[in-house]
């Protein structure tokens, strides 16, 4: 699993914590309904989750439909605005769990948070 996090929100280490761990969790349940052997696989293979960046949300958004498009599982993240960001900003994007070819193939270009 990938988390892109958007840098130019400047969010706390905190917060982009919480923001990571809402993606997580979102994409998780999300293959545990449309894609359970992708999760199965990614469970017995220590759950690896690598933190990423982007510097803009339609970076972000690109992945997105990217992803999407190849049939990828995904979660969007959109902040409740209620400490650092306004209401409904996206600011986190799991891809995954899926094969790593197939998530290298959409974020493979990006560097480590």
């Amino acid at each position: 699993m990938v988390l892109v996090v958007r840098n130019d929100l400047k969010m706390g280490k905190g917060k982009i914590a919480a923001q990571c761990g809402h993606a997580a969790v979102g994409a998780y349940e999300s293959g545990v309904r449309n894609t359970p052997a992708a999760i199965r696989k990614w469970q017995n293979g220590g759950q690896a989750k690598i933190a990423l960046k982007v510097e803009t949300e339609e970076a972000m958004m690109e992945i997105y439909r990217t992803a999407k498009a190849n049939k990828l599982n995904c979660c969007l993240i959109r902040d409740a605005g209620r400490t650092q960001i306004e209401p409904n900003t996206k600011t986190v994007l799991a891809v995954g769990p899926a094969p790593n070819v197939a998530v290298d193939s959409v974020t493979g270009h990006l560097k480590l948070l």
